[in-house]
């Protein structure tokens, strides 16, 4: 399978979504905007759309020339239209949800650090989501949260967002939390986020950069390989 991600910065790397893409021997390219990279031109050539996070939202594209946000809808729209595996994460996740005409929303609270989600019970009743249990431990970097279209299935929520996952529909999902976090990738968001880590008291859901580097990630990580293996099976069913 070919796996394209739109990648908005170098911090918001891909993390253990590209681990699991190469590890599966699939095809793995990538549109770095942050580099001046385009967007692909078609999407027919592409079975999975991995679109990842950013500090941008899609309401304030002018304020990051590398950042197009109406043509990175116009691309998911594509991809949606055209039945391909679509997964958003964090601004991605805000991005599908445009996209279908959802408009993202602030989070009551801001969340920075490894929290648990609760599934509902749709999420724990859903093929691609039962092995996550009532709850996990996830990531989480954001003040944002996606949109819901009248169709659309909410899966988990934390105690500080409504809407942490969100089915879209059979192939598409939105993830406003963080199961790709590696410890690598833990150490490019710490980098980058010196202010808003050094008011972590001030928040009730952000951790410090001492706390973020305790968190074993592996177990979220496997948790959203399992995902993404059901997820592909899922889309291969559905071109035969």
């Amino acid at each position: 399978m070919h796996v394209h991600f739109l990648i908005h910065e170098s911090f918001e790397a891909p993390g253990a979504c590209e681990s699991w893409a190469r590890n599966q021997g699939h095809h793995v390219t990538c549109s770095r905007v942050y580099e001046g990279e385009a967007l692909p031109s078609s999407v027919e050539n592409i079975d999975f759309l991995i679109v990842m996070g950013g500090p941008q939202d899609p309401a304030t594209p002018e304020e990051c020339p590398h950042f197009d946000a109406k043509a990175e809808q116009a691309l998911i729209a594509a991809a949606i239209h055209a039945r391909k595996a679509v997964i958003g994460i964090c601004l991605g996740s805000q991005l599908i949800g445009e996209a279908l005409k959802a408009p993202f929303a602030h989070s009551p609270e801001k969340e920075i650090g490894k929290f648990p989600v609760s599934l509902t019970e749709a999420g724990r009743q859903h093929p691609l989501f039962a092995h996550f249990g009532h709850s996990l431990e996830v990531g989480h970097w954001h003040n944002d949260m996606p949109g819901l279209t009248p169709d659309a299935t909410l899966i988990a929520y934390s105690e500080g967002c409504p809407r942490q996952i969100v089915a879209y529909s059979d192939l598409v999902y939105g993830f406003q939390c963080h199961l790709e976090l590696t410890a690598e990738v833990v150490e490019r968001l710490i980098a980058h986020s010196e202010k808003d880590l050094s008011r972590a008291a001030e928040f009730r859901f952000v951790q410090t950069p001492a706390e973020l580097r305790t968190h074993d990630y592996r177990e979220m990580n496997q948790a959203l390989f399992t995902f993404l293996d059901k997820l592909a099976e899922r889309y291969r069913q559905s071109r035969q």
